[in-house]
């Protein structure tokens, strides 16, 4: 959906070395700004910030589109409910026509079971008689309740299938702007990097690069790394599927199957194994078990960033599998890339395997641009 959106720029190539970014296009009247007079610290801060903007957008309008996937089947279930109840109130509206016909017709009438045992010739006939008489009479008070209740579950019905499409045209609303607030914020960073000269996007990627490794030597030498090389069963299935999106672009708000953002990556390739996660980086820290940085395995999700805005999957030896971000591809990353806010393992209750044979990097996988969208630095 998002593809209809965002369209690509060379200059992001400049930073990521790899693909180009996908951005909404610009304006006809937009033209580049002046090269700010600013220190590539601070741009790199400046550009990384809005990244992290844009990622943080993206993470809301994909939550939205889980909610209103769920509202949308809600809406369907009410309404195949709602069709139900129709059909059985015409059936008791028939039932009930035909008993007043009856009624109006005497069809149904005859002397009381009493008055036939006292003036019959045959008082047994006249005790069957009024046993199916008492049978019948059931049969319509039967009929008529029937009716009453299927008349009130069709109008709660109707009442609860208006509720939930109000709901769903809300959230639809609500998405709508998430997605104008993505597009703002690409559309800012896009702005910013057509400002820039060539020598001052070569400084911002060897700045980037410079952050990244110092956070990533801090983090290994502090020894507060897990060194476990060996994911559990469903573990090793997530990675296989990971590895083989490698190179894969990032489009916000995309799942698969040609182009990814953070967690649509994570949570498919989760799927794949078997697992279905929620599939959001926020929500994927609120409700899968959480484990201390030094039990990490492979196939375990790194979240980062306070609000939990990025996730990639951890391969093992330090390193991850991510959807860095627009401009760049899916591709093997140091794990300190961004900063870490925890670990997260969606079957935690599964051994580790005794042996793994992780699949081979293809050509170029850690290729390109690792971060973007906050300060790096090792976890505090």
């Amino acid at each position: 959906m998002s593809g209809r959106f965002v369209r690509s720029v060379c200059t992001a190539a400049l930073i990521a070395g790899a693909a180009s970014l996908v951005l909404p296009a610009p304006t006809a009247s937009a033209a580049p700004a002046d090269p700010p007079d600013q220190p590539v610290s601070s741009l790199l801060s400046q550009l990384q910030s809005l990244y992290r903007r844009t990622e943080e957008a993206t993470e809301k309008y994909n939550a939205t589109e889980e909610r209103l996937k769920k509202q949308r089947d809600r809406v369907k279930k009410i309404d195949e409910d709602l069709a139900d109840a129709r059909i059985a109130l015409t059936g008791s509206r028939d039932a009930a026509g035909r008993l007043a016909r009856e009624q109006y017709q005497g069809t149904s009438g005859t002397l009381s079971p009493y008055m036939g045992f006292l003036f019959g010739s045959d008082p047994q006939q006249a005790l069957d008689r009024g046993h199916q008489l008492q049978r019948a009479a059931g049969q319509r008070a039967a009929t008529v309740g029937r009716l009453a209740e299927n008349e009130k579950r069709a109008a709660d019905l109707a009442g609860k299938a208006q509720d939930a499409l109000n709901a769903q045209q809300t959230l639809a609303a609500q998405q709508k702007q998430q997605r104008d607030d993505v597009r703002k914020s690409l559309n800012q960073v896009e702005k910013m990097l057509a400002s820039l000269t060539g020598e001052q996007l070569s400084e911002l990627r060897k700045l980037e690069q410079k952050d990244i490794g110092e956070a990533q030597r801090k983090l290994l030498a502090s020894g507060r790394l897990g060194r476990s090389a060996m994911p559990s069963a469903l573990g090793g299935k997530a990675l296989e599927y990971a590895y083989q999106q490698i190179g894969k672009p990032y489009v916000w708000g995309a799942a698969g199957p040609d182009s990814f953002d953070c967690s649509g990556l994570t949570s498919q390739a989760w799927a794949h194994a078997g697992d279905v996660i929620p599939r959001t980086s926020q929500e994927q820290w609120k409700s899968l078990p959480r484990v201390p940085l030094d039990e990490i395995r492979p196939g375990d999700l790194v979240i980062y960033f306070e609000g939990a805005t990025h996730v990639a999957i951890y391969i093992g030896n330090g390193l991850v599998i991510q959807a860095p971000r627009p401009g760049a591809t899916v591709k093997v990353s140091p794990i300190a890339a961004n900063p870490l806010l925890g670990v997260v393992r969606p079957d935690a209750a599964a051994p580790a395997l005794r042996a793994y044979d992780p699949p081979s990097l293809p050509s170029g996988s850690a290729t390109g641009s690792d971060a973007g969208y906050g300060r790096p630095g090792a976890p505090s």
